[in-house]
Order: structure tokens, then sequence, then C-alpha cells
């Protein structure tokens, strides 16, 4: 047991990481709304996710490099290049700013869940003073630039958010059998493909695959590394996935209701357990926010600094200076009371649409025997993440059509 934790690494990062106040919010509608009936999605999900992230950290172990970096390097035409950077930096950098602000405001409402709205008033300014010192704990937690602290505060909040929410799935007594039948039974409500795209895009997160290639070659840096970080990354993707789904299957113990976030569902379960609900949701909501509020602007300092050229190094000044900006922005968006789970809705549906480009790339770079030797992907692998390319751009495509008929 002491060695399986000592050789803990980034997958609990990348568990953290999707695990945010976004993932929160779109199970909690995908439970209360179709019950157990779209768990097989969060399964496809996992698996997918397992896949990916996998051949991330098999890029960054064996190449040393990060994934921006090794697509920076490797495409060879200027215009294609300038193209494709772009496009990162616009898809994670801009992207995970504002995600930043629903991070950080999806955390505050745990804690408001308990000790309701504290608003520090300046003027005709109205400033969130949980907001402030959830930003506060992800700036000094990067400002240490540690990966060994960091990773330790991790693995302390995955293992709180995920006692907080399967004590909470359990305690709704939910059917066995039901949930079975929604693992294994592909159901797809018409109205309910978004959530399904919202459900792969909270947890196939595009970011993290840039994540985790960095971090892995952080934490390892020998060829013999790579059955562990195969281990990290199954151990840390099924128990973020499982946390996942305890959170569907805890909402769809509530009768039909309106439900905007994870307060409301607490107040949804209390008939059923009591205020207990309350304070095991919004734990596990505000461990959610912390721990999304310090990858985002992680994962943004690591592809800004591969796409640029950078230094991708914890303690170096431009890459503080991205993920500082990140932060602020998300303090003073969130703090000024921006629609938290608007956000967030939006920006899950965003990552969800973006993921084939992305994964699109990792498949490329995963096959160039100059950057991989003979750990380019195998014929399985390819197959595999292939698959989950074809699933990422049907599911975005039924998407966009989807909002064209609404519209």
């Amino acid at each position: 047991m002491i060695k399986f934790f000592k050789n803990i690494g980034p997958g609990s990062l990348v568990a953290a990481a999707f695990i945010g106040p976004g993932t929160v919010t779109v199970c909690t509608l995908a439970g209360v709304n179709f019950g157990f009936a779209l768990l097989w999605a969060m399964v496809l999900s996992i698996f997918a996710t397992i896949v990916l992230q996998e051949m991330a950290a098999r890029l960054g172990i064996v190449s040393q490099k990060g994934l921006s970096e090794i697509i920076r390097e490797e495409i060879k035409h200027p215009i294609v290049k300038g193209i494709a950077l772009l496009l990162i930096v616009s898809a994670i950098v801009i992207g995970n700013a504002a995600y930043e602000a629903g991070n950080i405001s999806g955390g505050a409402l745990g804690l408001e869940a308990i000790v309701g709205d504290v608003i520090w008033k300046i003027g005709q300014l109205n400033l969130n003073i949980i907001s402030l010192i959830i930003g506060v704990i992800a700036f000094v937690l990067l400002y240490i630039g540690n990966y060994k602290v960091l990773e330790k505060a991790f693995v302390f909040l995955v293992i709180l958010m995920s006692v907080a929410f399967i004590t909470t799935a359990i305690l709704t007594k939910p059917n066995i059998l039901d949930i079975l039948k929604g693992i294994v039974i592909p159901v797809a409500p018409e109205d309910g493909i978004l959530t399904v795209i919202a459900l792969i895009g909270t947890t196939v997160v595009p970011y993290n695959l840039f994540l985790h290639a960095s971090l892995a070659k952080t934490k390892w840096k020998s060829k013999e590394d790579l059955p562990i970080a195969k281990k990290d990354t199954l151990v840390a993707v099924i128990l973020g996935g499982t946390v996942s789904m305890c959170i569907i299957i805890a909402a769809s113990a509530i009768q039909k209701q309106t439900i905007t976030n994870t307060a409301d569902l607490a107040l949804g379960l209390e008939p059923l357990f009591g205020s207990f609900a309350k304070y095991f949701l919004a734990i596990g909501l505000f461990a959610a926010g912390v721990t999304s509020a310090i990858t985002a602007p992680l994962a943004a300092a690591f592809v800004a600094s591969g796409c640029l050229g950078w230094e991708a190094d914890l303690k170096s000044k431009k890459f503080k200076s991205v993920w500082m900006i990140i932060v602020v922005l998300g303090v003073v968006f969130s703090s000024i009371g921006f629609k938290s789970i608007e956000i967030i809705k939006f920006a899950q549906v965003a990552n969800g649409l973006l993921l084939p480009v992305i994964a699109g790339f990792l498949l490329w770079v995963m096959n160039k025997s100059t950057v991989l030797g003979a750990y380019v992907n195998s014929k399985l692998q390819n197959v595999l993440g292939l698959i989950i390319l074809v699933i990422t751009i049907f599911l975005g495509l039924k998407g966009i059509l989807s909002v064209f008929n609404v519209l």
C-alpha cells in the first residue's frame, strides 16, 4: 500500500481536473432529467479518457516533452503550424480563462450551501469572499511551484471529494439493477443529446491531454516507468468516473423539479437523509472547485509555454505569468457575479465539440516514430483511438444540429 501511494502520479491531477463544478453540474442535471439512463455515456467517457490519457502520459515520458511542444516542432508547414497553434491556444488558454470563473464560482457554491453568501461591499462593487478564498488557495499552491506539494494536495482533495459524493450516492439507496441497466443499455433521449455531449466533454477534457503529458515527464524520466504510469492513469480515471456516476445516481433520487446547481440538489435530497445531504455535497463541490481552479491555469501555462517555445517550468516567470493572469481573471469574474452555472454548461458543451480536434492531434503524434521510436501506438490503440475520435465527431455534429433545431 505504501509503495502504491508512493507511485501515485499525475493521474490524481487529471481526475481532479475533470471532476470540477462543471462535471458536478452536468452530472446533476443528467440525473435529475434522465435518471440512470445516461450512465452508459459516463462509462463510454471513462473508457475514452483511459485510452487517450494513457497516450498522453506515454508521450510525455518517452519524449520528455509536452504535447503542444511536440506539435510545434513536428508540424513543418508554417501556415498549418500557425493555424494549429492558434487553435490550441484559443481552445485551451483562452478557454481555461473562461473556465476559471466557473471553477471558482462552482467551488464557492459548495461553501455557500453551509455558510450562506459572504459578500464584501466596496462602493458599488460586491465581492464574493468565498470566491476570493478559493482564488488565494489556488494562487498559493501554484506559486510554491513544487510538483510534490501539488500532488499531495490533489491526492487529499480527490479522496475528500470521492468520499463525499460516493457517500451521498449510497445514502440514496439506489436500485442496483436499474443502475446496471443504465450502464449497459445505451439510450439517447432526443432532448438528451446535448447532455450526452456535455457528459463526454466534461470527462474527456482536451486540456487534460496537454496537462498529463507535461506532468508525466515531470514525474517520470525513464521508459521503465511506463507500466507505473499506465496503472496510475487507470486507477485515477476509474475513481474519477465512479465519482461522476455517483453524482448522477444521487441526483436521480430527486423527484422532478427545477435544479440549477448542487445547492438545489442538496435541498432535493434533504427529505431522504436530512441535513447531511447539504454537508456532504457542499464538501464535494468545494473540493471539486478548488482542484479545477488549480488545474485549469496550470494546463493553460503548460500549453502556452509549449506553443510559444518557453521553458515549461513551474518556477519560470513566463510560466507563472500565464496562470497568474487566469487565476486573477477567474477571481474577478466570479466575484462580480457572472452566472456561473450558464458559463459552466456552455463551456462543457464547447469542450465536447473541441475534443475531436485535440484528439486528432494526439493520435497523429502518437504514430510518429521520430518522436516515440518503438513506443508508437499499436494497431489496437490506433483502432480504439479512431473509434473514440469518430464517436466524438458524431456527437459534435449531432450537438450542432440540435442547437440549430432549437433555434
